[in-house]
């Protein structure tokens, strides 16, 4: 483990995660200094007053370049200053969830993948509960790693939702079990505008297991499917267990519409893929992913069987809101990217009136074309990324219209749809334009969909 006493450590980024692990460095000793480029929130100045770590906010200074080594929060690109400065310096770069792994006496459980992540985290929490089994749940999903890896133990597993951006400077952060679900175009504007290095950065995760740990994959996604093929020719891999949906593989799959599950230990039918309880293709997808993952963690098919029938999913990730007149209203704020809201059409078979837009990451938005034809009778485009949906799906969207906030878009499509339609928000966008994060605007969503 890096020396962590009496090292002066500097911690780039001011939010949940940088102050967060900023505490747990202080614990253990060493000398911290947290730099943000932009302005900390009153609830996290609070925190580090409390703690007595010392803050700068509004640029770094020469003093948060000398640090022994530099710990990035996801939020800070690899093209800020500081990371420039430290690369430059040959100095360690880690992230957050790097410096908390060397404290953690749990076996991990870390789920990565363009969508389903968050979805699928919630859905082992929720099995293991109903297990009686002891967890954590942290990551990307909220809490840092760091805030609870002081609780770790033996006895307790640690599921873990991880993004691209925590995955990019890890050193020796090991899943005992990772979860590979889906590799598509996201956040390409983080890495130079290449898909390729986006790929590498998920290819991580399983990259720094061992033959002794598991890595869980979906088969169907042929990104996916041809690192895993690359990896498997590698000299050291770790145990290879795929999911589909649409093939016949070990691992989890389906065989005459029921699941069933495969590993050297374990051959067994589950339940009929039709008593899943979330709605769509990706979802059932997801449900394969935890169901294996469960069993490979040596869980019992009865809660199991509970979950994928009783798990209600998580918020802003296709919730339903209401039925007003004849129409169902979704909050699928979470689609954050193209691949996201394709997933949420496909779980739709009547027609859509859809909200999209916000901070545009580089999107193609005629992948969706095929999908738009079909479903939606309307678009409704909010925020920066509005003009470019315009663009590039003029003509195949039947309307499209403009709103210049979530109200004025609701009561457009409010005035649109019809008796037997769909309303769903699902923007294939980042939120920060217009809103504090994803969930605002979710929230925002919900609060006019009420008041109608």
């Amino acid at each position: 483990m890096t020396r962590i006493e009496n090292q002066y450590i500097t911690v780039a980024g001011g939010a949940r995660s940088g102050v967060a692990v900023a505490e747990l460095l202080h614990r253990k000793g060493a000398y911290v200094l947290v730099s943000d480029a932009g302005s900390l929130t009153p609830e996290f100045r609070k925190r580090l007053e409390v703690a007595d770590i010392r803050f700068e906010e509004g640029g770094h200074s020469d003093a948060a370049m000398k640090g022994d080594f530099l710990v990035v929060s996801p939020g800070v690109p690899d093209e800020a200053s500081i990371i420039r400065e430290y690369r430059s310096q040959g100095k360690q770069i880690v992230s957050e969830i790097e410096v908390a792994s060397w404290y953690s006496q749990s076996r991990i459980i870390a789920v990565t993948g363009s969508n389903g992540k968050t979805t699928v985290v919630n859905w082992l929490a929720d099995v293991w509960k109903r297990a009686g089994r002891p967890y954590l749940l942290a990551g990307n999903i909220g809490t840092a790693f760091s805030e609870v890896v002081e609780e770790t133990s033996s006895e307790k597993d640690v599921i873990l939702e991880v993004s691209s951006f925590q995955l990019d400077h890890i050193d020796r952060f090991r899943a005992r079990v990772a979860v590979l679900l889906n590799i598509t175009p996201d956040h390409l504007n983080r890495y130079q505008n290449q898909f390729e290095n986006y790929i590498a950065s998920k290819m991580k995760l399983p990259g720094h297991q061992t033959a002794e740990d598991t890595l869980i994959y979906g088969y169907d996604d042929p990104v996916v499917r041809e690192q895993t093929e690359k990896l498997e020719r590698s000299s050291s891999h770790p145990v290879l267990l795929p999911f589909s949906s649409e093939l016949d593989v070990p691992g989890a799959c389906l065989q005459e519409g029921v699941i069933r599950l495969r590993t050297d230990v374990y051959n067994e039918e589950v339940l009929p893929m039709k008593q899943i309880a979330l709605p769509g293709q990706h979802n059932l997808r997801n449900g394969l992913a935890v169901a294996l993952t469960a069993r490979v963690c040596e869980i019992d098919s009865e809660p199991i069987r509970e979950s994928l029938t009783g798990f209600e999913g998580v918020p802003h990730r296709l919730q339903k809101v209401r039925k007003v007149d004849g129409v169902v209203w979704y909050n699928d704020s979470k689609a954050t990217n193209v691949n996201a809201v394709w997933y949420a059409l496909t779980s739709f078979d009547k027609p859509v009136v859809l909200i999209m837009g916000g901070r545009d990451k580089g999107n193609d938005y005629s992948e969706l074309s095929p999908e738009i034809r079909k479903k939606v009778k309307a678009i409704v485009a909010i925020g920066e990324g509005r003009n470019a949906i315009k663009t590039q799906l003029d003509g195949v969207a039947p309307v499209i219209r403009f709103a210049d906030s979530m109200h004025e878009a609701v009561e457009k499509c409010y005035r649109i749809a019809e008796q037997g339609d769909v309303v769903l928000l699902s923007p294939a966008c980042a939120s920060f334009d217009m809103f504090d994060s994803y969930e605002d605007r979710g929230h925002r969503f919900i609060q006019s969909v009420l008041a109608l």
